[in-house]
């Protein structure tokens, strides 16, 4: 992986050493998205630094995927400057394959797994491990499988190796193996949308651990989530779009979350009534 990401495909600056150097892994700077007559982002400024988690929060319509998107190559935005390690990206030469090789990942709350294939199929899926005539390394490929659902993603259930099928894992396990993916391919910064939508308690609780690990790790995180308990504990900080535009910028700490909920609730509250919920 050290090899593709000293080849800058999205312009970074050739000197620069991803291990180092650098304030923030991805800043924003006056990004705005439209869609015609619709303005979907506004002036967007937003940095990420090293080993933080950062929640990303926000009505329905508020501009989540959307700045995601732009971070991580899908969309091109109208306007404003993406840095990378504090280096300059050309918009002409990134992409979702350009922000991979700069190390980005994104765990999404769709399926992302196939179902009937084996663990190992897809930890590799689109990046497999060949020889110089091009055949995949099964048998390196399922070692290395074998040693991230022990090490790195803590797998100890009877049955569960890197030949099972995602058909047999929990919900929790599912996204379990995609973070442990992602942290695999030595990513610096991983978005993570809304992973545990859906899930019962104790699957939930699965994969905030999973969370605290990219944490642990030494890793960025950018969490969106709709369940304000989770996001409020895990966060080191709370980023809040509304209709577009960033709000609040919330450390960890100094709003609870009672006040959190009551904050967010008067964003869309008549003058007078967000008065009398103060």
């Amino acid at each position: 992986m050290t090899g593709e990401t000293t080849s800058h495909p999205a312009g970074a600056a050739a000197g620069a050493d991803p291990g180092r150097g650098y304030t923030h892994i991805v800043r924003a700077q006056r990004i705005s998205v439209s869609f015609g007559n619709i303005r979907a982002l506004s002036d967007i400024d937003l940095a990420i630094g090293r080993n933080e988690i950062v929640g990303l929060i926000g009505d329905n319509g508020a501009g989540k995927s959307t700045l995601t998107k732009v971070l991580t190559g899908v969309l091109r935005p109208t306007s404003g400057r993406l840095f990378i390690r504090d280096q300059p990206i050309d918009w002409n030469q990134y992409s979702v394959r350009a922000a991979h090789r700069l190390r980005f990942e994104t765990v999404y709350q769709e399926k992302s797994l196939g179902e009937k294939q084996p663990l190992w199929r897809n930890f590799f899926v689109g990046r497999q491990i060949t020889n110089r005539w091009g055949f995949i390394k099964v048998r390196e490929e399922r070692r290395i499988a074998d040693e991230i659902l022990k090490r790195h993603i803590g797998f100890r259930g009877v049955g569960i190796d890197a030949d099972s099928t995602v058909s047999q894992l929990s919900g929790g396990e599912r996204q379990g193996i995609a973070i442990g993916r992602a942290m695999y391919f030595d990513s610096d910064l991983i978005l993570l949308d809304e992973p545990t939508v859906a899930l019962a308690v104790k699957e939930v609780q699965k994969v905030l651990d999973f969370v605290r690990s990219i944490k642990r790790s030494g890793r960025a995180c950018i969490y969106i989530e709709h369940n304000l308990a989770h996001v409020h504990a895990l966060a080191d900080r709370l980023v809040v779009l509304d209709r577009g535009r960033i709000v609040a910028d919330i450390p960890a700490g100094t709003m609870s979350l009672e006040e959190l909920t009551r904050f967010l609730i008067g964003l869309h509250a008549p003058a007078g009534a967000a008065g009398a919920a103060q």
